[in-house]
Protein backbone atom coordinates (compact mmCIF):
# COMPACT_ATOMS: atom_id res chain seq x y z
CA UNK A 1 0.00 0.00 0.00
CA UNK A 2 2.75 2.42 0.58
CA UNK A 3 4.60 1.88 -2.20
CA UNK A 4 1.57 2.61 -4.29
CA UNK A 5 0.92 5.36 -2.53
CA UNK A 6 4.33 6.91 -2.80
CA UNK A 7 4.53 6.37 -6.55
CA UNK A 8 0.93 8.03 -6.63
CA UNK A 9 3.01 10.82 -4.83
CA UNK A 10 5.68 10.99 -6.74
CA UNK A 11 3.36 11.07 -9.92
CA UNK A 12 1.68 14.23 -8.59
CA UNK A 13 4.64 16.04 -7.21
CA UNK A 14 6.44 15.41 -10.26
CA UNK A 15 3.15 17.28 -12.45
CA UNK A 16 2.73 19.41 -10.15
CA UNK A 17 6.83 20.41 -10.59
CA UNK A 18 5.95 20.92 -14.62
CA UNK A 19 3.30 23.18 -14.37
CA UNK A 20 4.86 25.23 -11.90
CA UNK A 21 8.05 25.79 -13.94
CA UNK A 22 6.13 25.93 -16.77
CA UNK A 23 4.42 29.50 -15.41
CA UNK A 24 7.66 30.47 -13.79
CA UNK A 25 9.69 29.84 -17.22
CA UNK A 26 6.81 31.07 -19.13
CA UNK A 27 8.71 34.29 -20.81
CA UNK A 28 10.86 31.86 -22.45
CA UNK A 29 8.43 29.42 -23.34
CA UNK A 30 5.85 31.52 -24.95
CA UNK A 31 6.15 32.12 -28.64
CA UNK A 32 4.46 35.32 -27.68
CA UNK A 33 3.36 37.59 -25.15
CA UNK A 34 -0.29 36.07 -23.63
CA UNK A 35 -1.45 39.60 -24.53
CA UNK A 36 -0.31 40.30 -27.75
CA UNK A 37 -3.25 40.08 -30.23
CA UNK A 38 -2.71 39.36 -34.17
CA UNK A 39 -6.68 39.97 -35.57
CA UNK A 40 -5.84 38.62 -38.77
CA UNK A 41 -5.19 35.16 -36.93
CA UNK A 42 -8.09 35.21 -34.98
CA UNK A 43 -9.58 31.32 -33.83
CA UNK A 44 -6.72 30.33 -35.98
CA UNK A 45 -6.01 26.44 -35.30
CA UNK A 46 -2.77 24.92 -34.37
CA UNK A 47 0.00 24.78 -36.30
CA UNK A 48 3.64 25.37 -35.90
CA UNK A 49 3.96 29.03 -34.90
CA UNK A 50 1.37 28.37 -32.60
CA UNK A 51 1.02 25.15 -31.19
CA UNK A 52 -2.12 25.52 -29.33
CA UNK A 53 -3.62 27.78 -31.80
CA UNK A 54 -4.87 31.53 -31.15
CA UNK A 55 -7.87 32.39 -30.02
CA UNK A 56 -10.80 34.78 -30.56
CA UNK A 57 -8.22 38.85 -30.20
CA UNK A 58 -5.38 36.33 -32.16
CA UNK A 59 -3.45 35.33 -29.10
CA UNK A 60 -1.14 32.82 -28.64
CA UNK A 61 -2.99 30.26 -27.00
CA UNK A 62 -0.20 28.36 -25.60
CA UNK A 63 1.33 31.20 -23.91
CA UNK A 64 -1.86 32.26 -22.34
CA UNK A 65 -2.30 28.39 -20.87
CA UNK A 66 1.66 29.03 -19.73
CA UNK A 67 0.91 32.24 -18.09
CA UNK A 68 -2.56 31.11 -16.63
CA UNK A 69 -0.86 28.56 -14.65
CA UNK A 70 1.01 31.35 -12.51
CA UNK A 71 -2.73 32.31 -11.66
CA UNK A 72 -4.48 29.02 -10.89
CA UNK A 73 -1.51 27.36 -9.35
CA UNK A 74 -1.12 30.68 -7.37
CA UNK A 75 -4.72 31.31 -6.51
CA UNK A 76 -4.78 27.76 -5.37
CA UNK A 77 -2.09 28.02 -2.76
CA UNK A 78 -3.05 31.53 -1.50
CA UNK A 79 -5.88 29.99 -0.56
CA UNK A 80 -4.72 26.98 0.71
CA UNK A 81 -2.06 29.14 2.95
CA UNK A 82 -4.70 31.93 4.29
CA UNK A 83 -7.08 28.73 5.44
CA UNK A 84 -5.01 26.27 6.63
CA UNK A 85 -3.55 29.15 8.70
CA UNK A 86 -6.83 30.47 10.16
CA UNK A 87 -8.41 26.79 10.27
CA UNK A 88 -5.76 25.55 12.07
CA UNK A 89 -4.67 28.42 14.77
CA UNK A 90 -8.46 28.81 15.36
CA UNK A 91 -9.17 25.06 15.66
CA UNK A 92 -6.22 24.30 18.20
CA UNK A 93 -7.86 27.42 20.02
CA UNK A 94 -10.91 25.99 20.31
CA UNK A 95 -10.24 22.50 20.64
CA UNK A 96 -7.51 23.04 23.94
CA UNK A 97 -9.67 25.65 25.16
CA UNK A 98 -12.98 23.71 25.24
CA UNK A 99 -16.39 25.34 27.15
CA UNK A 100 -17.48 28.51 25.56
CA UNK A 101 -14.36 28.98 22.90
CA UNK A 102 -15.40 25.85 21.54
CA UNK A 103 -19.09 25.82 21.07
CA UNK A 104 -18.88 28.95 19.58
CA UNK A 105 -16.32 27.97 17.34
CA UNK A 106 -18.46 24.74 16.44
CA UNK A 107 -21.78 26.66 15.80
CA UNK A 108 -19.72 29.32 13.54
CA UNK A 109 -18.89 26.42 11.31
CA UNK A 110 -22.22 24.96 11.43
CA UNK A 111 -23.48 28.10 10.46
CA UNK A 112 -20.85 28.59 7.21
CA UNK A 113 -21.05 25.00 6.05
CA UNK A 114 -24.69 25.53 6.30
CA UNK A 115 -24.41 28.10 3.07
CA UNK A 116 -23.60 26.40 -0.56
CA UNK A 117 -19.92 26.98 -0.54
CA UNK A 118 -19.53 28.00 -4.56
CA UNK A 119 -22.72 30.41 -3.80
CA UNK A 120 -21.55 32.20 -1.43
CA UNK A 121 -18.09 32.73 -2.93
CA UNK A 122 -20.25 33.78 -6.07
CA UNK A 123 -21.50 36.76 -4.17
CA UNK A 124 -18.67 37.55 -2.31
CA UNK A 125 -16.51 37.53 -5.35
CA UNK A 126 -19.49 39.87 -6.56
CA UNK A 127 -20.27 41.80 -3.98
CA UNK A 128 -16.46 43.29 -3.86
CA UNK A 129 -15.66 42.89 -7.80
CA UNK A 130 -13.66 40.52 -10.19
CA UNK A 131 -9.61 40.66 -8.56
CA UNK A 132 -7.62 37.52 -7.62
CA UNK A 133 -6.98 38.92 -3.85
CA UNK A 134 -11.30 39.28 -3.63
CA UNK A 135 -10.85 35.40 -5.22
CA UNK A 136 -8.92 34.13 -2.10
CA UNK A 137 -10.95 35.72 -0.07
CA UNK A 138 -13.86 34.60 -1.08
CA UNK A 139 -12.83 30.96 -1.41
CA UNK A 140 -11.15 31.38 2.61
CA UNK A 141 -14.02 32.23 3.54
CA UNK A 142 -15.08 28.65 3.87
CA UNK A 143 -12.30 26.79 2.82
CA UNK A 144 -11.65 27.63 6.61
CA UNK A 145 -13.61 25.60 8.17
CA UNK A 146 -12.21 21.95 6.80
CA UNK A 147 -9.08 22.82 8.53
CA UNK A 148 -10.37 23.76 11.68
CA UNK A 149 -12.36 20.74 12.25
CA UNK A 150 -9.47 18.79 11.46
CA UNK A 151 -7.32 20.66 14.02
CA UNK A 152 -10.02 21.09 16.73
CA UNK A 153 -10.73 17.37 16.65
CA UNK A 154 -7.20 16.01 16.77
CA UNK A 155 -6.37 18.89 19.29
CA UNK A 156 -9.47 17.88 21.72
CA UNK A 157 -8.63 13.98 21.77
CA UNK A 158 -4.93 14.40 22.65
CA UNK A 159 -5.07 17.18 25.12
CA UNK A 160 -5.78 14.37 27.07
CA UNK A 161 -2.82 12.22 26.85
CA UNK A 162 -0.31 11.63 29.55
CA UNK A 163 2.62 13.67 27.80
CA UNK A 164 0.24 16.67 27.55
CA UNK A 165 -0.65 16.39 31.60
CA UNK A 166 3.28 16.15 31.48
CA UNK A 167 4.37 19.15 29.65
CA UNK A 168 1.53 21.56 31.90
CA UNK A 169 2.78 20.26 35.22
CA UNK A 170 6.37 21.64 34.08
CA UNK A 171 4.56 24.94 33.36
CA UNK A 172 4.83 24.60 29.92
CA UNK A 173 1.95 27.47 28.19
CA UNK A 174 -0.85 26.42 26.36
CA UNK A 175 0.72 27.82 23.27
CA UNK A 176 3.62 25.54 23.28
CA UNK A 177 1.47 22.63 24.46
CA UNK A 178 -0.24 23.20 21.17
CA UNK A 179 3.08 24.00 19.17
CA UNK A 180 5.17 21.88 20.15
CA UNK A 181 2.83 18.69 21.16
CA UNK A 182 -0.30 18.93 19.49
CA UNK A 183 0.52 20.52 15.87
CA UNK A 184 3.19 17.60 15.18
CA UNK A 185 1.19 15.08 15.27
CA UNK A 186 -2.50 16.61 13.62
CA UNK A 187 0.14 17.69 10.80
CA UNK A 188 -0.10 14.53 8.23
CA UNK A 189 -3.79 15.26 8.30
CA UNK A 190 -3.81 18.81 7.83
CA UNK A 191 -1.18 18.26 4.89
CA UNK A 192 -3.20 15.76 3.20
CA UNK A 193 -6.81 17.93 3.96
CA UNK A 194 -4.51 20.99 2.48
CA UNK A 195 -3.36 19.02 -1.32
CA UNK A 196 -7.35 17.84 -1.49
CA UNK A 197 -8.23 21.64 -0.48
CA UNK A 198 -5.87 23.13 -2.93
CA UNK A 199 -7.62 21.23 -5.55
CA UNK A 200 -10.88 22.42 -4.95
CA UNK A 201 -9.78 25.97 -4.59
CA UNK A 202 -7.79 25.73 -7.98
CA UNK A 203 -11.45 24.57 -9.32
CA UNK A 204 -13.49 27.02 -8.07
CA UNK A 205 -11.10 29.63 -9.45
CA UNK A 206 -11.84 28.55 -12.75
CA UNK A 207 -15.27 28.17 -12.52
CA UNK A 208 -15.50 31.86 -10.50
CA UNK A 209 -13.14 32.76 -13.66
CA UNK A 210 -15.49 31.33 -15.72
CA UNK A 211 -18.22 33.25 -14.82
CA UNK A 212 -16.67 36.08 -15.09
CA UNK A 213 -16.41 37.52 -11.20
CA UNK A 214 -13.11 36.08 -10.68
CA UNK A 215 -9.66 36.87 -12.34
CA UNK A 216 -10.45 40.29 -14.40
CA UNK A 217 -10.01 40.45 -17.90
CA UNK A 218 -7.29 40.39 -19.72
CA UNK A 219 -5.82 38.01 -17.47
CA UNK A 220 -4.68 34.59 -19.30
CA UNK A 221 -7.08 32.36 -16.42
CA UNK A 222 -8.01 28.76 -17.47
CA UNK A 223 -11.42 29.11 -16.54
CA UNK A 224 -11.96 32.63 -18.21
CA UNK A 225 -10.24 30.94 -21.37
CA UNK A 226 -12.94 28.20 -21.46
CA UNK A 227 -15.56 30.32 -20.83
CA UNK A 228 -14.01 32.72 -24.22
CA UNK A 229 -13.93 29.59 -26.06
CA UNK A 230 -17.20 28.20 -25.14
CA UNK A 231 -19.30 29.94 -28.19
CA UNK A 232 -16.39 28.77 -30.93
CA UNK A 233 -16.18 24.94 -29.44
CA UNK A 234 -17.90 23.76 -32.69
CA UNK A 235 -15.66 25.86 -34.95
CA UNK A 236 -12.59 26.22 -32.56
CA UNK A 237 -12.92 23.53 -29.98
CA UNK A 238 -8.51 24.62 -29.08
CA UNK A 239 -10.04 27.04 -27.33
CA UNK A 240 -11.76 24.67 -24.69
CA UNK A 241 -9.37 21.91 -25.12
CA UNK A 242 -5.74 23.01 -23.92
CA UNK A 243 -6.90 25.51 -20.88
CA UNK A 244 -9.53 22.64 -19.98
CA UNK A 245 -6.24 20.13 -20.12
CA UNK A 246 -4.41 22.07 -18.21
CA UNK A 247 -7.13 22.48 -15.24
CA UNK A 248 -8.00 18.80 -15.18
CA UNK A 249 -4.26 18.17 -15.22
CA UNK A 250 -3.65 19.93 -11.96
CA UNK A 251 -6.42 19.01 -10.53
CA UNK A 252 -5.14 15.29 -11.42
CA UNK A 253 -2.28 15.91 -9.97
CA UNK A 254 -2.98 16.81 -6.50
CA UNK A 255 -5.80 14.42 -6.32
CA UNK A 256 -2.59 11.93 -7.06
CA UNK A 257 -0.51 13.23 -4.47
CA UNK A 258 -3.20 13.62 -1.77
CA UNK A 259 -4.20 9.85 -2.03
CA UNK A 260 -0.22 8.99 -2.41
CA UNK A 261 0.32 10.99 0.94
CA UNK A 262 -2.63 9.41 2.95
CA UNK A 263 -1.09 6.15 2.13
CA UNK A 264 2.49 6.93 2.73
CA UNK A 265 1.45 9.25 6.10
CA UNK A 266 -0.88 6.46 6.91
CA UNK A 267 -3.04 9.40 8.36
CA UNK A 268 -5.78 6.75 9.04
CA UNK A 269 -4.15 4.53 10.56
CA UNK A 270 -1.79 6.62 13.06
CA UNK A 271 -5.18 8.54 13.49
CA UNK A 272 -7.14 5.65 14.95
CA UNK A 273 -4.03 4.65 17.10
CA UNK A 274 -4.12 8.03 18.35
CA UNK A 275 -7.62 8.36 18.82
CA UNK A 276 -7.95 10.82 16.04
CA UNK A 277 -9.99 9.78 13.10
CA UNK A 278 -9.95 12.46 10.17
CA UNK A 279 -13.50 13.10 8.65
Amino acid sequence: MKRAGSRAALAGVATLVLLALAGAVAPWLAPAGPYAADLTGRLGPPSDAHLFGQDTLGRDVLARVLYGARISLGVGAATVLVSLGAGTLLGCAAGYAGGWVDEALARVIDVLLAFPGLLLAIALAALRGPSLPNVVLALSVLGWTGYARLARAATMTLRRREFVEAARALGATPFRIVSRHLLPLAAPMLLVQATFGMAGAIVAEGSLSFLGVGAPPPLPSWGAMIDEGRPFLLVAPHLVLFPGLALALAVLALQLLGDGLRDVLDVRAEGSARGVVPP
